[in-house]
């Protein structure tokens, strides 16, 4: 068993001959076997992140951003147990075919939340300073999201039909990874250039730590998503037979360790903490201004009013 198969050997596929008591790991189209510690430790961190993600939604009530980060975790989970059962069995078809889909678009789900609430964070900062219409952010940059969900869900499912030979599941998946690179540099060099006309404004002088905080954990969410896309697309070029694909320590790193820390760069990137509660802080100081406003002209009334 030290070449490749031998002839008549199915090692991929809903057919396949191959199993752990038959052939060896490195028949299979992974080409090794998914590490089962790292793989339990991954889907263990985004049920966290995923309660952690749970409890601030319903906290802040920042439901439009919280729910598809939750379900952007789920899928996670999802794909790290179809590793887990690739580690049973590394020619498991239905292992391979619940993680290449899963892991493949959970983060679309991540920029989705952030398209939302950085539309959102225009129209709390200062409008008149954008360049176009808030809503345009996610009027534009969703719809262009779910094409990449779209296109990556059935590059992983036409992946059923391939054994590393054909390409088209491959370049289908790669063709939504790519698009969505280009939409996420889009997304960023749209919204820096609104941060620099906000900046040179003057009007972020009146920051606090929240939203200091909040703007630091979306950059750091968006810039992380950003970097593991262009892995899974250099990933992917050669396809599933030789390349990026064959190295688990690669996959570890920059697709399970980027994402989890995007995941929980989002959790400082929740509206609530930024927006609500800035915007919160800010009437409760107007309420107190007001108050103490009319309580010193009641004073200089009472002042002025004649001793009787």
């Amino acid at each position: 068993m030290s070449g490749g198969p031998p002839p008549g050997t199915i090692t991929f596929g809903s057919d396949t001959t191959c199993s752990l008591d038959t052939c060896p790991a490195a028949w299979s189209i992974l080409g090794y076997r998914p590490s089962l510690a790292a793989n339990i430790v991954f889907a263990v961190l985004f049920g966290i992140a995923g309660i952690a993600h749970l409890y601030l939604g319903i906290r802040w009530r920042s439901w439009s951003f919280t729910i598809p980060v939750i379900i952007g975790c789920v899928t996670e989970i999802i794909g790290y147990v179809g590793r887990i059962m690739l580690w049973n069995n590394p020619f498991s078809f239905n292992g391979f075919m619940i993680q290449i889909v899963t892991l493949t678009v959970a983060p679309v789900f991540y920029t989705a939340s952030i398209y939302v609430t950085l539309s959102k964070s225009i129209m709390f900062l200062g409008p008149d300073l954008s360049r176009f219409k808030p809503q345009l952010f996610y009027y534009i940059f969703i719809p262009f999201d779910i094409v990449c969900l779209a296109l990556q869900a059935a590059g992983g499912a036409m992946s059923a039909n391939t054994t590393g030979s054909n390409q088209v599941g491959v370049d289908v998946s790669q063709a939504g990874l790519s698009l969505q690179v280009i939409v996420l540099t889009a997304f960023i060099v749209t919204f820096a250039d609104y941060m620099v006309r906000y900046f040179r404004s003057g009007r972020a002088s009146a920051w606090g730590w929240r939203l200091t905080t909040f703007f630091a954990g979306l950059t750091t969410a968006t810039l992380l998503i950003l970097a593991r896309c262009c892995y899974r697309v250099a990933e992917l070029k050669d396809g599933y037979s030789k390349g990026l694909i064959k190295d688990q320590t690669t996959f570890i790193i920059l697709e399970g360790s980027i994402v989890f820390l995007a995941a929980v760069a989002l959790c400082f990137g929740q509206p609530g903490l930024g927006l609500k509660r800035e915007s919160i802080d800010e009437q409760k100081w107007e309420m107190d201004t007001s108050f103490t406003s009319l309580r010193t002209t009641d004073q200089r009334k009472e002042s002025q009013a004649p001793i009787v």
